[in-house]
């Protein structure tokens, strides 16, 4: 009987029925990958649906590059060309561990300090997001000031992501796509 149970054990091996089939696992789970537009395959600009998302995780980024700079001379302020400096760095950063993932059949960009990510479900990352997520946060520099955006950091993390997402020209502004506003953090709680 152990010859013939050998044998079978291993023409299943062979054709790809293995033990796992026979101890009644799952099978396999296939997650589809988003299916991009054109204008969020191949625009320079970030998608207008994407842009309170991309805001929310440039803001995060910021804040933790300023954070992690002040933490360094011991949380006091930092002096102009310092905190230049830093925002200059945040916004040159990598931004590869960004990228779009589709949740409930809306795409959301998912990545650090982003609500709502799905773990089970395929993010798609690099081609050009990091580039859009560059190319916004300059923006916002040249647009608020370094001057002004520091202060805001200065007054709390709520108090950035309002001056860059929420004010009266913010992504996040008039019911814009994007879904609602993350909770606000207390100053007190960084």
């Amino acid at each position: 009987m152990q010859p013939a149970l050998a044998a079978w054990l291993a023409l299943s091996l062979l054709a790809g029925t293995g033990a796992e089939d026979m101890c009644g696992a799952p099978p396999a789970r296939s997650i589809p990958a988003p299916q991009l537009s054109p204008e969020e395959r191949l625009s320079p600009h970030m998608p207008e649906a994407l842009r309170c998302d991309a805001c929310h995780a440039i803001a995060f980024q910021i804040e933790e590059q300023l954070r992690r700079a002040e933490g360094k001379v011991g949380r006091k302020a930092l002096s102009e060309p310092d905190y230049v400096e830093v925002l200059e760095r945040s916004c040159s950063q990598g931004w590869e561990s960004y990228g779009v993932q589709e949740l409930g059949g809306e795409k959301r960009l998912a990545g650090p300090g982003l609500l709502r990510q799905e773990p089970m479900s395929v993010m798609v990352t690099g081609g050009p997001w990091p580039g859009r997520l560059s190319k916004m946060c300059h923006g916002y520099v040249g647009e608020r000031g370094e001057a002004q955006i520091y202060g805001a950091h200065r007054r709390g993390p709520a108090a950035l992501r309002e001056l860059l997402c929420h004010g009266d020209k913010g992504a996040c502004a008039g019911g814009k796509a994007g879904g609602p506003a993350p909770p606000k953090v207390m100053p007190n709680e960084l």
